[in-house]
């Protein structure tokens, strides 16, 4: 179904909201569009949602699969807000996730394993939120693929990652809370702003009154931003994503100072969850 805009969807879209899990795709650019909205329905998301700028189009074999609402975030309080809106339009017992065009999200074996499964094993564990670990992705050949996106030919970064206690108002480490660095935002972080330069997102999360995004993927509830519970490990997840290799390219003033993403420490991406596990970049914690 199409939308033409985000009130209308919040208005008159809650029966898609209501029994979840729902993925949210904000959609900024043309790239990859179809590759992204059907990665997410191969998962197995009740719905899939897709918000897109007026001068796009679905391709008309995704049309009748995936809700369409024309609507645009500009920045990254618009998208926090955007989501947030929709958070407060679910019954509290929908799990949503949100991403963006050219991400895809990987959870230990997926390949034989739906995210309703995955999900309704997290929450018997007794959590509301996942940890997602934003992977960057590029392609091996910046010449052949300019923009830097080609899915055939993706690399990833296999080391350089690293993690830093999170600290709260008075400088003490928050507990079960880390910040996450590495990839091409650690190797380019001349090019990237300090705030931005954090992997770590709550992309998969449970939708209850009073949530709130926050502009640097975090909530306002704080049990949402732990990696695990006081107990045991649990599971996490991955978002392997084109998005920081396509705006160090897209902008002039990394653009022609990158001549390529590769590194002694770049490997090629298989498109297996089982790479990320052996990598460390996921954790399948107590999903067997």
């Amino acid at each position: 179904m199409d939308y033409p805009s985000l009130d209308a969807f919040l208005q008159q879209g809650r029966a898609v909201l209501a029994q979840g899990p729902v993925a949210l795709i904000v959609v900024e650019d043309a790239a990859e569009v179809d590759s992204t909205l059907r990665h997410h329905l191969r998962a197995g998301f009740r719905a899939v949602v897709a918000f897109m700028p007026q001068a796009l189009t679905l391709p008309a074999s995704l049309a009748p699969l995936v809700h369409r609402v024309t609507h645009q975030p500009y920045d990254r309080e618009a998208v926090a807000d955007t989501i947030t809106r929709v958070i407060a339009a679910c019954p509290p017992t929908t799990w949503l996730y949100y991403g963006f065009n050219t991400e895809y999200l990987f959870y230990p074996f997926c390949e034989t394993r739906s995210v309703r499964e995955m999900i309704a094993f997290h929450a018997e564990e007794r959590r509301d939120a996942m940890l997602t670990y934003v992977i960057d992705l590029y392609a091996a050949d910046l010449a052949a693929n300019p923009d830097a996106v080609c899915l055939d030919q993706a690399m990833l970064d296999r080391s350089g990652y690293y993690a830093l206690a999170r600290p709260d108002a008075t400088g003490s480490p928050k507990e079960r809370q880390l910040d996450f660095f590495g990839g091409l935002r650690w190797r380019f972080e001349e090019h990237i702003p300090a705030p931005r330069r954090k992997i770590d997102r709550i992309a998969l999360f449970r939708a209850q009154r009073g949530l709130v995004l926050r502009p640097d993927h975090t909530f306002n509830i704080e049990e949402y931003n732990t990696y695990s519970c006081p107990w045991h490990h649990n599971l996490t997840a991955a978002v392997v994503s084109f998005r920081v290799a396509k705006a160090l390219k897209a902008n002039p003033g990394s653009s022609h100072a990158i001549a390529s993403f590769r590194w002694a420490g770049s490997q090629r991406f298989d498109w297996q969850s089982q790479q990320l596990m052996d990598l460390g970049l996921m954790e399948p914690g107590q999903w067997f």
